[in-house]
């Protein structure tokens, strides 16, 4: 089974709005966790264990899945006999494992203090708390085995941050709305490792963004899969309105499962 490590342990300084209450992956989109979209995402590929990295309010993760029963399901609580009945459960099939990998503790030493849960011998997904895709899993996974490298790494062209004026003789004809920037890829934060991949990660103060994937590159264990689908991060309040909105339209793009 190939598992997927999520990485939820940052504060979400950018979108303060909400993370000064609970952790940025907790943010809600659609009456649900982001956390929990993008496991829903990997799990319509057929993935079942999944790893999350916590730091910043961490209790709060735990006690969502903890509670998930008790979140999907109605209940009957017989307070004179103290039991509580569940009905109708939406369970997940799901093994969720919860690691505290500190507050302060940066991107690759969360990574690396979860490696004793992740099989030896097998490839993992690793990404972040806080961002949507359409990306096809099982073939990204498929190009990672055929290439034979440590690492892939999802590259994108990612969508201007502002929408743009259409203007012409001086008269503005349209508006277009977040068109994708004209060039230039950028890491999509969505990725296929082998364990041992994990060896370039010097300690818990190490950025896995920086000297790590550079070290990667360096020995030539990086490729690149490239997804020109659907991707948005959830970095400010107004891209978690824009997610909101395409959840209510009954139009997300990342919404993979049935």
């Amino acid at each position: 089974m190939t598992a997927c490590v999520i990485l939820a342990g940052g504060r979400g300084t950018r979108i303060s709005e909400e993370s000064h209450t609970r952790p940025k992956p907790m943010i809600e989109v659609g009456s649900r966790p982001i956390l929990w979209h993008i496991m829903k995402g990997y799990s319509s590929f057929g993935v079942r264990d999944f790893i999350v990295c916590l730091g910043y309010r961490g209790y709060m993760i735990k006690e969502y899945f903890f509670n998930y029963f008790l979140h999907s399901a109605d209940v009957t609580i017989d307070m004179e006999r103290n039991t509580v009945d569940y009905h109708g459960s939406r369970s997940e099939p799901w093994r969720v494992t919860l690691v505290e990998t500190g507050e302060s503790t940066l991107t690759g030493g969360r990574v690396l203090q979860v490696r004793r849960f992740l099989d030896p011998e097998k490839p993992f997904f690793l990404t972040y708390g806080d961002g949507l895709a359409d990306i096809d899993f099982g073939a990204q996974l498929a190009f990672h085995r055929r290439h034979g490298a440590l690492a892939t790494m999802t590259v994108v062209r990612p969508p201007a941050r502002f929408g743009r004026s259409v203007v012409e003789d001086d008269r503005v004809v349209r508006f277009e709305e977040k068109p994708q920037a004209a060039s230039g890829l950028i890491n999509g934060g969505f990725f296929v490792l082998m364990p041992n991949a994990l060896d370039v990660i010097e300690g818990d103060d190490v950025a896995w963004e920086s000297r790590p994937l550079e070290r990667l590159v360096d020995l030539g264990e990086l490729r690149a899969w490239r997804h020109d689908g659907f991707w948005q991060p959830m970095d400010t309040l107004r891209e978690k309105e824009l997610l909101e909105a395409m959840w209510a339209s009954g139009n997300a793009p990342w919404k993979a499962w049935s």
